[in-house]
């Protein structure tokens, strides 16, 4: 890979691979408590506040899943929300810990976290079954990523395209061979983060100032699009040429993007008086696998 400063083109190496994993989940804020007694020592006692507030997140998800999702077809929204439901817990933000004095109960822990929710992988399956699921903008959050063609050879450009069912915030990154990441939207010159539902984008395209040219050295690399209803978390970047080149840790840079702003919805015209209001955000990565070739 050669990124050429001075023309802003990143030259890259690409032969695509039909391989792809998309994970649709929701980020959801919760909390749990639990008092010590007689019988608990403290780290139990923080292990069961922490595993209510799992709990709670997994529940906050599918209350906010059922309100976000209007499809017509009841089974499908069922298949769904029943998803989300049995779906478990993957990253974890505490947000809030400490300990407490209740008169009643004595010594106390209260946690509040920010986790995402993985619905239940053989539910998702079922789901996905329906095509129309994927393009309904009242459906969840998907986000479809693809290339201009299957095969590439030396000195050819290559395209990328995304598209989403509803609008979405995204950020697109790209692998090389090493491991090193580049972030190519936003980038310094098209920093709109901000994507409209049922469009498709090209990238490189409009104000970008770099190419994608198939050349060594050669191996496996992948793009993926980390999307959500929400703005993302931030995560460090450094301006070389047209992109990014992303200085977060690899390992560390899903969490930080799921670090999402959580919004308001209302679930029914009866919550609205009760002033109830699930709160979340959807979330949706897609990975494409590419492997360069002469």
């Amino acid at each position: 890979m050669k990124i050429w400063l001075s023309i802003a083109v990143l030259s890259l190496c690409f032969f695509i691979t039909t391989a792809y994993a998309a994970q649709p989940s929701a980020i959801q804020e919760a909390e749990g408590y639990d008092c010590m007694g007689y019988d608990k020592s403290r780290k139990a006692t923080e292990d069961a506040a922490m595993t209510t507030a799992k709990r709670n997140a997994v529940q906050n998800a599918s209350s906010y899943i059922d309100a976000q999702t209007h499809v017509e077809d009841f089974e499908l929204k069922k298949d769904l929300v029943s998803a989300y439901t049995n779906g478990t817990i993957g990253t974890v933000q505490i947000l809030e810990k400490g300990w407490y004095k209740d008169p009643s109960m004595g010594e106390c822990y209260k946690i509040k976290i920010k986790a995402e929710v993985i619905p239940d992988e053989k539910a998702m399956k079922k789901v996905a079954r329906d095509k129309k699921i994927a393009d309904d903008p009242l459906g969840p959050l998907a986000v479809q990523v693809w290339t201009d063609k299957k095969d590439y050879s030396g000195g050819e450009k290559i395209k990328i395209y995304i598209k989403g069912n509803k609008p979405f915030y995204a950020r697109v990154l790209y692998k090389d061979v090493k491991g090193e990441l580049l972030q190519l939207l936003p980038n310094p010159y098209r920093t709109d983060d901000y994507f409209n539902g049922g469009v498709i984008y090209e990238i490189p395209s409009g104000n970008d100032k770099f190419e994608i040219e198939v050349s060594p050295p050669f191996g496996e690399e992948s793009i993926t699009v980390l999307a959500s209803t929400s703005p993302l978390g931030e995560i460090n970047l450094e301006a070389t040429g047209g992109v990014y080149q992303v200085k977060t840790k690899p390992k560390d840079v899903g969490d930080r993007t799921r670090s999402v702003q959580l919004k308001e919805v209302f679930k029914a015209a009866d919550d609205i008086l009760k002033g109830k209001r699930p709160t979340g955000a959807e979330f949706f990565e897609e990975k494409v696998t590419i492997k360069t070739g002469r």
